[in-house]
């Protein structure tokens, strides 16, 4: 089967592509030894030394949990919490004489919330385990002997068996490369599943292998690879081949990794060496780090509280009842005649007294498990998911350019986004587009393209100088143009000078024609052809060189091809270089700095625009000098020393001297549409902001005032490596001596900071930090940091520039940990990685730079201006909602719990419980549990609309307003308050009046009954009161929950006595018809809620909340009356010193 056309490529002398990291000879003696064990027998799987090795199959599963182990692994984890545990004790002793109620109707709320639980759980792994599915039986080509291929699926592959992987096709395992569709066997990859990385990889086989042309090309092939164990590091890799008993190194250039993809190649033929879980990817493959939100915390501690109430309260209601019991039988008489204490059972026997409140210990533990909320996990766990749908589902959070919705990753940290104190963010794809667009250049010392930044804009607005009359000519031509002529992603150039072939009118179009020409050559990227239309695009390692190519393209220079000895422009150009300008310059030959001075001042103006700067400079070389070249760059290449890199370096530094310079670029990266407002709307939240950029600190400085980061009159804290003792210190010698005075350098840059931050306490300036990466990393060591986050922290913005992705994770690590505040990371590249899982919340912004931020992150947004809306609508609904739905649970079940209590110590702690069991048990269940889950999903103070327009209210989650202790304490006395009214104001009413019209008195069924109407009434109107934003559903829940009692009441008490025991037509026959117990329940009804309607009452007109005078201005209809919404913005705790709102409010000072 013939394996179709070869491609004439040949790249052996192209020094633009890497050429990859060969396996060293002090690598290579490793083989064989520990670590370095694997033999795979190529094209021969099924023999017997390789069936003694027994490796893993290519079978992946990354579900949870197996058919065999769902049950017992998922019921572990369901009692792994304390309170689930507790309930299931309290289940096993319901089955004892302890228990005060009947063993069916304790377990099944049990089981019912553990199930649903388990059953989410299941749902989760089922779509895991489809993924799993589709991924198993994806088909690839194997050799079955005789150089045959057929398909088969993935999890059939073994080790050493040979594939052939075509076109846009995934790698099914670790692969080594033997041939491809090129003549040079070389492939590109696409490893954007690995590493987020959207650009090529080169990949190359041996010389060896590479005339493996064809499927029969395998009729007769073996081979041998020994090489390292299975390991999860992508980037390196030691091996070797023998093929006709010699021995031929291997490297990550041959190694094809599994769920990278196949790019711009017909086809490959490759080796298996790893499968399933033994691949890179799958080592990979951690669980992300575990994050719990600040109030789920805080739940725990109250758990454990009302554990602590509920152990106290069994412990006094038995030490009563060990003493009542005690004096039960005094010299024959018996007060508690009716518990017959001469003759019973231990658990009311007066001579047993101290073993009777033992065992009564044991019972009310059980009683008053209804303390404990058993469906509050469950419920929450419903309502977060819900939450979650919500934010996927925004249309507000919608970008439809690219298609992409907002997306909550996970549903655990809903509430958290309420919360943030800190945004650290990264700066290139998250502030800007990271979409780079050619717009000025200089050559021969003059400067090209007159079109001006945003950055340049928020610059002259700084300086207070306008823009110049030419610049707005020159803009309102670029609209003119625009209009005419469709634009170009990626170039944005314009001057009459240069464009339509009009710079070779310009006095150097030499120099200009070089200019372009080394733009269109010195690259490393891969031309695609449409074979329709003819049009070239380019798979580019960055968007930069994207820009420079396709201005190339523009400007008459159009790169479509590569050759072994040319690329596309038809001719062969000297050897050429480019590198930024510090290192550039140091290589310029004598005779090549003409246009030095002038080439530096305009990098230096395009760098205060915002623009990212690249110098290019040439050289020629004659014939002889190449060669040569060539000869010893080819040997440092193919050497396998341990000296290789830097023999690579050596050779290429002789070549790359005495350039001749001919200018420089500078590319636009735009800031994304609607940072500013964005930003300004966040510092108005009280939320500070840190960018972490690898950026120069002139551009981020530029950026962070076009963004209204910084603002003019803000004095700035710079520090810098680039101080003038700093600059001196770092060429000595001695690196200990030079390190320790870099180090105290920046201790007194420091401390000279928090003596200006002390300073300017005493009046409204705020103040900007500015810190570069050097001195980052003496500012992150041990006894430094502390002082450096006291600086840090009392500024209104911080920037720390050229931050390396360990420096980004270190200080996100730093903020969290040492200020105890929620700190929210956002970045969008892989190097952001380590912040995004090092902040309490991660955001991953879905833009060009792979999907590996998003992937490692907590929440996923397309663009930074989606921001404001997550955190300021939905973090504030969602705190509000779980802050109130949590506390609302306590309420209820401390309400429920005390009556309880209360009957007890008024039946003399005998364990008989008020009510009946099913009432018990259904009460957390049924007829509360829906009208929280309302609560929880729907609820909103003020609109979506009010949250932007009033950011402040914010605030309310930052400083934790709504879920503060004194809060907390609040419902639970609340809770305790309302139980008291309904048990004494029921028992008063009901104890010796008589119920009915026969005068019969209530007895024990007819008191539970009532007083459980009462409580269903009193918690589900309370629930009414509490709620902001009524919605059809919540009508029905709440209504619907106290409808369904009088059905539940009527329907069990029809049932059989022996199954509805004391509830036994007690509505029909006696609460129904009796007046009292309407009025009771009026009556009680109105005393409990009359409490807290008071103090609601009191507190909104008094002293209210955030949200509540936003609520009166919308009542009152002033939300439009500039002067009050002042007034109302005037209540904010902290000053907003950050945005251009806070320009302008400086402005007006």
């Amino acid at each position: 089967m013939a394996g179709g056309r070869r491609k004439k490529q040949h790249f052996s002398r192209i020094h633009a592509f890497p050429c990859g990291k060969a396996s060293l000879e002090s690598d290579l003696s490793l083989i064989g030894g520990p670590g370095f064990s694997r033999v795979i027998y190529c094209n021969d799987p099924e023999c017997f030394e390789a069936g003694v090795l027994n490796y893993g199959r290519n079978y992946v599963r990354t579900t949870k949990y197996t058919l065999a182990t769902f049950f017992p692994k998922s019921l572990f984890e369901q009692f792994r919490r304390v309170a689930n545990f507790y309930f299931l004790i309290c289940a096993i002793l319901s089955f004892t004489p302890l228990s005060p109620y009947t063993a069916v109707s304790n377990v099944v709320p049990l089981v019912v919330v553990i199930g649903a639980t388990m059953g989410k759980e299941l749902i989760e792994d089922w779509r895991r385990k489809r993924q799993d599915i589709e991924v198993n039986n994806r088909k690839v080509k194997v050799c079955i002997g005789d150089g045959v291929f057929h398909h088969t699926k993935w999890m059939n592959l073994k080790v050493g068996d040979i594939v052939k992987v075509e076109k846009d096709e995934f790698f099914p395992a670790d692969i080594i490369l033997l041939s491809s569709s090129y003549d040079e066997a070389i492939c590109y990859v696409e490893t954007m599943n690995l590493d987020g990385e959207t650009n090529l990889k080169l990949k190359q086989a041996l010389h060896e292998t590479s005339n493996l042309h064809d499927d029969s090309s395998f009729q007769d092939f073996k081979a041998l690879i020994r090489c390292e164990d299975p390991n999860a590091n992508l980037y390196s890799f030691i091996g070797n081949l023998e093929l006709r008993e010699q021995q031929h190194p291997l490297s990550p250039l041959q190694l094809l990794l599994r769920d990278s993809k196949l790019r711009n190649t017909d086809y490959i033929y490759g080796v298996v060496i790893f499968t399933g879980h033994d691949t890179k990817v799958m080592q990979n493959s951690t669980a992300p780090p575990s994050k719990r939100s600040k109030i789920e915390r805080r739940m725990d501690k109250i758990i454990y509280f009302l554990f602590f109430i509920l152990v106290l309260m069994s412990f006094i209601g038995s030490l009563f009842f060990g003493i009542a019991t005690r004096e039960d039988l005094d010299n024959g008489r018996m007060k508690r005649w009716y518990l017959r204490p001469d003759d019973t059972t231990v658990y009311y026997d007066p001579k047993r007294a101290p073993a009777a409140a033992v065992l009564h210990f044991l019972t009310a533990l059980m009683l008053y498990s209804y303390l404990i909320p058993i469906s509050l996990y469950v419920s929450i766990e419903i309502v977060k998911v819900l939450q979650s749908i919500f934010i996927n589902q925004d249309l507000h959070m919608y970008y439809e350019e690219a298609d992409k919705p907002a997306q909550a990753r996970t549903s655990n940290l809903n509430e958290e986004l309420g919360q943030v104190d800190t945004i650290l963010s990264d700066k290139t794809g998250t502030l800007t587009c990271n979409s780079m667009e050619f717009i000025k250049f200089s050559v021969a010392g003059t400067s090209y393209g007159r079109g001006v930044t945003e950055v340049g804009r928020a610059m002259a607005k700084r300086k207070g100088s306008p823009l110049p009359q030419e610049v707005i000519q020159e803009e309102a031509h670029v609209e003119e143009q625009t209009e005419q002529k469709p634009s170009i992603k990626g170039f944005n150039f314009v001057d009459g000078r240069i464009t339509d072939g009009h710079w070779v009118n310009e006095p150097r179009a030499d120099v200009i024609q070089k200019f372009v020409r080394l733009l269109a050559i010195c690259h490393t990227a891969i031309p695609e052809i449409d074979e329709e239309t003819g049009k070239v695009t380019y798979e580019a390692e960055s968007p930069d060189e994207a820009a420079f190519l396709i201005a190339a393209r523009e400007l008459g220079f159009e790169f479509y091809g590569r050759t072994q000895t040319s690329i596309s422009l038809h001719e062969l150009d000297p050897v050429a270089g480019r590198t930024v300008e510090s290192v550039m310059f140091e290589r310029l030959a004598k005779n090549g700095r003409e246009f030095q001075e002038q080439t530096k001042e305009h990098i230096n103006e395009y760098a205060d625009a915002g623009l990212r700067t690249l110098v290019l400079a040439y050289r020629e070389l004659d014939e002889e000098e190449y060669s040569e070249f060539n000869q010893e760059f080819t040997d440092a290449k193919n050497s396998v020393s341990s000296e290789r890199e830097e023999m690579i370096e050596e050779v290429a530094a002789k070549i790359e001297r005495d350039l001749i310079l001919l200018g420089a670029t500078a590319v636009e990266d735009k800031l994304q549409n609607g940072v500013p407002e964005c930003i300004d709307k966040l510092a108005q939240a009280g939320i500070k902001i840190w960018v972490l950029t690898g950026d120069k600190m002139e551009t981020a400085i530029n950026i962070g005032f076009a963004c209204s980061l910084l603002r003019q009159g803000m004095k700035q804290v710079i520090i810098s490596s680039e101080a003038p003792e700093n600059k001196g210190l770092q060429k000595m010698e001695d690196k200990a001596a030079a390190a320790a005075a870099s180090k105290a350098s920046i201790l007194r840059q420091i401390s000279e900071g928090k003596a200006l931050l002390t300073a300017s306490s005493e009046s409204p300036e705020a103040l900007a930090l500015i810190i570069d990466g050097y001195s980052l990393a003496y500012a992150l060591q041990d006894d430094v940091k502390n002082k450096f986050l006291e600086l840090a922290i009392g500024c209104a913005s911080v920037i720390c520039c050229r931050s390396s992705p360990k420096q980004k994770a270190l200080v996100t690590r730093l903020v969290k940990t040492k200020t105890g505040n929620t700190t929210l990371a956002i970045g969008d590249g892989a190097n952001d990685v380590g912040m995004l899982q090092e902040a309490d919340i991660g955001v991953g912004i879905s833009g060009v730079e792979g999907m590996q931020a998003v992937m490692s992150s907590d929440f996923a947004i397309a663009q930074f201006q989606y921001l404001e809306r997550l955190l300021l609508v939905h973090g504030h609904w969602c705190y509000r909602r779980i802050s109130s739905m949590i506390c609302y649970f306590f309420y209820k079940n401390i309400a429920f719990g005390f009556t309880l209590f209360f009957y007890e110590a008024y039946a003399s702690f005998s364990g008989q419980p008020a009510y009946n069991d099913w009432f018990l048990s259904l009460y957390n269940v049924f007829f509360t549990s829906l009208p929280v889950i309302a609560l929880g999903v729907f609820d909103q103070d003020v609109s979506a609309r009010f949250c932007l327009k009033f950011p402040l209210l914010y605030q309310e989650g930052v400083q934790n307003v709504l879920f503060s202790w004194r809060r907390i304490f609040g419902w639970a006395f609340n809770g305790v308050l309302s139980a008291i009214l309904i048990f004494f104001f029921s028992i008063s009413a009901m104890e010796h009046q008589a119920f009915n019209k026969g005068g019969k008195v209530a007895g024990l069924e007819i008191l539970g009954a009532t007083m459980y109407t009462c409580v269903v009434w009193v918690v589900n109107c309370q629930m009414a009161l509490s709620i902001s934003y009524f919605t059809y559903i919540q009508h029905l829940f709440i209504w619907g929950g106290i409808i369904f009692w009088y059905i539940f009441l009527l329907a069990y008490g029809a049932m059989d006595p022996n199954i509805s025991t004391t509830a036994y037509k007690v509505f029909i026959e006696a609460c129904a018809p009796a007046p009292s117990y309407w009025l009771i329940t009026v009556f009680v009804l109105i005393s409990s809620l009359l409490p807290y309607f008071t103090y609601s009452a009191i507190q909104m007109r008094f002293f209210p909340l955030y949200h509540q005078m936003i609520q009166w201005m919308r009542s009152d209809g002033q939300t439009e009356d500039p002067e009050y919404c002042h007034m109302v913005r005037q209540r904010s705790l902290r000053p907003t010193t950050v945005g251009f709102t806070a320009r302008f409010s400086e402005h007006e000072r």
